[in-house]
């Protein structure tokens, strides 16, 4: 039998009426005779209030503890899933994440897989049970305690299971009926994607996109999941929705694909730093070591007078989440009083945003960073900090622009239309 794998978020599941219309979908591609394995989050906002449960017992809580919690909420929507699907005559059985097993690293909060078995859910399949119902999210260690995945790790989990089954696709059900060129709420000319590539959904997801949680579509992309993303509120059919699928499934790509975005920037400049061999890795390294996500980075000529210095010395320009900044301000300075690092100043800047422009035809088309600062430039909206890869371009740009620089990037490379 074909298999297909149905991921359903937390807003798909929020209450039992939401939860009976994720059923009718799955009951729907029961009847057209596919094996489902369905992946189900915790209700909407259940995850967060059994958080701050915790938080409110214990403030430097046990991680293990953590984990049996937060995990309860997924098992919650599995039963109650699986108990609506045989009311309406599916053979459904809830399967919580240890009763598979999903084998995972002990990282409490943060684990990853190490494999899914396929024994104990192909041999209810061959007794009669079509549908396994199981709770994303959650896994098991070695030690036999519950892990969690971390946020949005229920689409991880989808993903996996798809792997691991060999399913036909990977359907993840959301609030959004699409992956869109940007975001709708920022752009009224946004346009809903019919096909977009692994590598292209990777960068939009890792630069803001919330679509998608980043950890599925790397996984997705490993071991060439195809994925589709449509609504969980609207009628579907086989052309619903966005294929995230292999580049050689489109036919041909437009040179930017979408615009991302992300408020939740900070720049950071360590003024006056030596410059030798080895400075580099001293600072990213000591930002790594304290648990500081380090994105774009520049190295210029330092704006000091070099006259208090006997070598020569540069500037270091990098951006972090401004989660973070603390951290890293921390780090620095520790790096700096036990002689770690030598600078005369670090400079914070909370008030930027990141932008970026995305896609796989960048790599065949010349003109696309002109075209870029071109359209940013006609807004009068300066640039601050520059980021490329083969087929991204990010700027740091002050964040009460942002919008207009989504606005005049999406217009600049036509993605309203086809």
């Amino acid at each position: 039998m074909p298999l297909l794998v149905m991921k359903f978020g937390g807003t798909s599941v929020a209450d039992l009426a939401r939860i009976e219309n994720a059923a009718q979908k799955v009951q729907r591609e029961f009847e057209r005779g596919y094996d489902v394995i369905v992946i189900v989050s915790a209700m909407s906002g259940k995850t967060n209030e059994m958080v701050g449960w915790v938080e409110q017992t214990s403030k430097l809580y046990d991680a293990r503890e953590y984990d049996a919690v937060v995990a309860s909420g997924e098992n919650v929507t599995a039963g109650l899933m699986a108990l609506r699907l045989q009311e309406m005559g599916v053979p459904a059985r809830s399967w919580q994440g240890w009763q598979v097993p999903i084998n995972t690293t002990s990282a409490h909060g943060s684990a990853r897989f190490i494999s899914i078995p396929r024994d104990n859910i192909d041999a209810k399949f061959a007794e009669g049970f079509k549908v396994a119902v199981v709770a994303g999210f959650q896994g098991v260690s070695a030690e036999g305690r519950i892990t969690t995945l971390g946020r949005g790790g229920s689409d991880t989990t989808a993903v996996a299971f798809a792997a691991a089954f060999g399913a036909e696709r990977c359907d993840i059900y959301t609030d959004v009926d699409g992956v869109y060129t940007t975001d709708p709420r920022v752009s009224s000319k946004a346009r809903k994607l019919d096909k977009i590539a692994f590598e292209e959904m990777l960068e939009l997801a890792s630069l803001g996109a919330k679509v998608l949680q980043t950890r599925s579509v790397e996984l997705a992309m490993r071991y060439k999941v195809r994925l589709r993303v449509l609504s969980s509120f609207e009628d579907t059919d086989e052309t619903s929705g966005t294929l995230v699928c292999d580049e050689e499934e489109i036919m041909e790509s437009k040179v930017v694909s979408g615009v991302a975005f992300s408020r939740d920037e900070a720049k950071m400049t360590l003024v006056t730093v030596e410059d030798r061999p080895g400075v580099a890795s001293a600072i990213f390294g000591t930002l790594a070591d304290a648990g500081v996500n380090v994105d774009m980075i520049v190295q210029n000529i330092s704006e000091k007078n070099y006259g208090t210095h006997t070598g020569a010395v540069t500037d270091m320009t990098f951006s972090v989440p401004t989660n973070q900044v603390a951290r890293a301000q921390k780090a620095m300075e520790d790096a700096k009083a036990a002689g770690l690092l030598a600078y005369d100043d670090l400079i914070t800047d909370t008030d930027v945003a990141k932008v970026s422009v995305v896609g796989i035809g960048m790599r065949s088309q010349v003109g696309v960073a002109a075209k870029t600062f071109a359209a940013l430039a006609a807004e009068n909206i300066n640039i601050k900090v520059i980021a490329t890869s083969e087929i991204k371009i990010s700027v740091l740009i002050d964040r009460k622009y942002m919008e207009l620089a989504v606005q005049a990037l999406h217009d600049a490379f036509e993605l309203d239309r086809p």
